[in-house]
């Protein structure tokens, strides 16, 4: 089978299987958290981490990469919100979102192609779906040890409102980024009028090596 027809079965697969990473609720959720690399073949990346979103609401998640090929992720994110929604005026009560999408690379460690489709769970936010194309372009400042991200995204909502651009800014901190890596993002949300969210996330990744 051909690299490209492989690659598109494997997205048609993600989509069926899991029926997802983003939703519109309060503010919708536009961070990275990545850089170009890949992880590699059968290899598996876990990044745990915190969001916090124009001072609304806050965001405690986990997404994972898995390694299809040299050149193709596949990343699922799991993402708990909360935004001041009380259950019977007593305790907050979160928002899950789930989502999968992969991870194209288009030059080695500098830059790749991600495309993440998914929604918010609940009967309350049926609306929520987004898929969220990004280019995420990687800038090595000292070798395997630190870099930066610029990811510009399209947020195509839909619900109301639609089309949002965002970009990210994220930088990776190691002693070795094939192993692990911190990784502090701002970023952007841009509605039409003029108005904007920002986000601010610190995530810590782990890459596990199938030998």
């Amino acid at each position: 089978m051909k690299p490209k027809i492989r690659f598109f079965y494997y997205y048609i697969a993600c989509i069926i299987i899991f029926c997802p990473i983003t939703f519109q609720y309060c503010a919708p959720v536009f961070s990275e958290l990545q850089s170009a690399r890949t992880v590699g073949k059968n290899n598996i990346e876990a990044t745990p981490f915190y969001t916090t979103t124009s001072g609304i609401q806050d965001h405690l998640g986990l997404q994972a990469s898995y390694g299809v090929s040299s050149k193709v992720d596949i990343r699922a994110r799991y993402e708990e919100i909360w935004a001041g929604i009380y259950d019977k005026g007593t305790h907050e009560k979160p928002v899950t979102v789930i989502g999968i999408g992969p991870k194209y690379r288009l030059i080695k460690n500098k830059m790749a192609f991600s495309v993440p489709l998914g929604r918010a769970l609940g009967e309350n936010h049926k609306d929520s779906w987004q898929v969220q194309p990004a280019m995420l372009l990687t800038l090595p400042a000292i070798k395997n040890k630190i870099e930066f991200t610029l990811s510009p995204k399209y947020l195509i909502i839909f619900g109301k409102p639609k089309d949002l651009p965002a970009v990210n800014l994220g930088a990776s901190f190691s002693t070795n980024l094939d192993k692990w890596a911190l990784r502090p993002e701002y970023g952007m949300l841009f509605y039409r009028g003029g108005e904007n969210e920002r986000q601010f996330s610190v995530g810590l990744s782990f890459t596990l090596h199938n030998r």
